[in-house]
């Protein structure tokens, strides 16, 4: 029902865009997430965006470097990331929650996709 796209191979300082598509159903009323894994380590939280994405919050290692936005119309919810570091790659997964409350540990999430590759070489 979540659908990643977007990973790829990019080099340090470039640029990514994520999407996730969802389908089945509507999260235009669920909290959104992005999370990613990296081999050897666990699931750890990216960025969340509430239902109307009037706000936002931001792992600290991600911050100012990555833009979560959603278009609730299309279903879609989108992980712009800028000035990507070796250490962003990871898996990355998009999760939806069907709470109000902007959640950080994997746990909170009731849908998640497949997840897409992004590997950073430096």
């Amino acid at each position: 029902q979540l659908v990643e796209s977007g990973g790829g191979l990019v080099q340090a300082g470039g640029s990514l865009r994520l999407s996730c598509a969802a389908s089945g159903r509507t999260f235009s009323s669920y909290v959104m997430g992005w999370f990613r894994q990296a081999p050897g380590k666990e699931r750890e939280f990216v960025a969340a965006i509430s239902w109307n994405g009037g706000t936002t919050y931001y792992a600290s290692s991600v911050k100012g470097r990555f833009t979560i936005s959603r278009d609730n119309a299309k279903n879609t919810v989108c992980l712009q990331m800028l000035s990507l570091k070796p250490e962003d790659t990871a898996v990355y997964y998009c999760a939806a929650d069907r709470s109000v409350v902007l959640g950080t540990d994997y746990y909170e999430y009731d849908y998640w996709g497949q997840g897409t590759q992004v590997t950073v070489s430096s």
